[in-house]
This record gives C-alpha cells, sequence and structure tokens, in this order.
C-alpha cells in the first residue's frame, strides 16, 4: 500500500511541477517576488499531495523563533524536501544551492531569477569568498539566507561534516543563526521514492547570537541541530 500511494504521489509530484513550469516562464520578465509567490503555491500543492496520497503532515514548531526579514538560517539536510518546505513559511528565503543544481531543467533557470546563491563545493577558499560577497548582495534586501551547513543531503540520525561556509556567513554578516531542526528524511527519504506515513516536522530553535568564536559557534550549531533533530526521529 506504501508503494502504491508513494507511486501516485511521485506521478502527481511531477504533473504538479510541469503545470508549473511552463507558465513560470512569463515570470522571467517580472518582479522577483513573483517567481517567490509562484514557488510558495507550489510547496503549497507538495503538502496537500503529501496528507492526501501518503497521509504525511507537516508540522512547524518554534514558530516564535521563525525570523522575519534580514537573517541567517542554518537547517538541517536530509531530503529535496526540505527546501520545498520552507519556502511555504519564509517571507522572502534565499537558499544557498551548489551549482548542480543549476542544470535541473525549469529549476535552475527559477532558483537564478530568485536570486538564490549558487556555490561550488569544490572551489575552496575563492568559493567561500564568492559566498560570503554573494550573501552581502542579497541581504541588501530584507530577505533570510537559508543554508544547509552540512553541504548535502544526509540519513537521519547521522550528522554530516559541518562545512565552513556556515561559519563565513556567520562572521562577515554579523547576524545571529536560528538553526532548523528536522525528521524529514525518515518520511521522505533521500533516495528511492517511498514515502513513510508520519509527521515531518521542523522545529525553528532559539536563534544563537553573533559573536562567537568559530570553534564555539560550530560546535554549538552542530549539537543543537543535531540533538534536536535526533529528538524527532520516532514521530
Amino acid at each position: 500500500m506504501i508503494g502504491l500511494r508513494s507511486t501516485l504521489f511521485v506521478v502527481l509530484f511531477y504533473l504538479w511541477s510541469a503545470a508549473f513550469a511552463f507558465p513560470m516562464l512569463a515570470l522571467l520578465v517580472c518582479p522577483r517576488r513573483w517567481t517567490m509567490t509562484a514557488f510558495r503555491l507550489w510547496s503549497s500543492g507538495i503538502f496537500w499531495m503529501l496528507r492526501v496520497c501518503c497521509d504525511i503532515r507537516v508540522e512547524v514548531r518554534g514558530r516564535e523563533h521563525i525570523p522575519v526579514g534580514r537573517a541567517l538560517i542554518a537547517a538541517k539536510h536530509q531530503c529535496m524536501f526540505d527546501v520545498f518546505a520552507q519556502l511555504a513559511w519564509l517571507t522572502d528565503a534565499c537558499f544557498v544551492m551548489r551549482k548542480e543544481l543549476v542544470r535541473i531543467p525549469f529549476f535552475g533557470l527559477y532558483a537564478r531569477k530568485a536570486g538564490m546563491i549558487v556555490v561550488d563545493r569544490e572551489g575552496g577558499s575563492s568559493a567561500l569568498r564568492k559566498l560570503v560577497r554573494d550573501a552581502r548582495a542579497r541581504l541588501v534586501d530584507p530577505r533570510e539566507l537559508v543554508i544547509f551547513p552540512e553541504g548535502h543531503r544526509g540519513e537521519p540520525g547521522h550528522a554530516g561534516d559541518y562545512q565552513p561556509g556556515v561559519a563565513g556567513l556567520y562572521r562577515d554578516l554579523g547576524l545571529a543563526t536560528h538553526p532548523v531542526a528536522t525528521n524529514s528524511g525518515v518520511h521522505w527519504p533521500a533516495h528511492g521514492f517511498l514515502r513513510r506515513p508520519g509527521v515531518i516536522v521542523f522545529e525553528f530553535l532559539p536563534p544563537i547570537p553573533p559573536g562567537l568564536k568559530r570553534g564555539e559557534y560550530m560546535r554549538r550549531l552542530e549539537d543543537e541541530i543535531e540533538t534536536a533533530s535526533n529528538a524527532l526521529l520516532s514521530l
């Protein structure tokens, strides 16, 4: 039964995405915020399909910690849904994304229009400097900058290697960091098409204030995200 319902969801997901992909071409000549609004509508449809097809609900905890306006958000990353979901409740999100994603038809085009930041994970220190420059440019507007500190999707219950990009942004932007925990990978695995019933939770944790030393900041960020994410695995 899970396989059948998951198959139905996958079919509807791609049909829904295609229904948005072509009309959104017209938005390329419109203001950026129009593209962000279209992304939010697309994301809301995915929420509905998850609930109806797969008996998966999405819950947001710690709403009092969701930033509004200029902010740095560091989120746990377990599946592609982590990006879709956050578009629904952040007012003007700017995601840090790896350059390989830009090659996805339509998605890469619209991501650039939405002002997302593209990084080369193999670029070393020059990529880090470009990341900081791009972040400063995006945050001229009151946007939420979202980065996945591990740099890639990981398995639930396992901490990835937290990359230096988030520390560079924290230091140079002078902003508090808003950590986000999740159990998304339990219900939407990083690989495969099965969608397991239950509750996907995104939990916004109390912000980490600016000004910490790099080592202390990285230890605190990883500990808070991993501890909270592991506590959600039984849902």
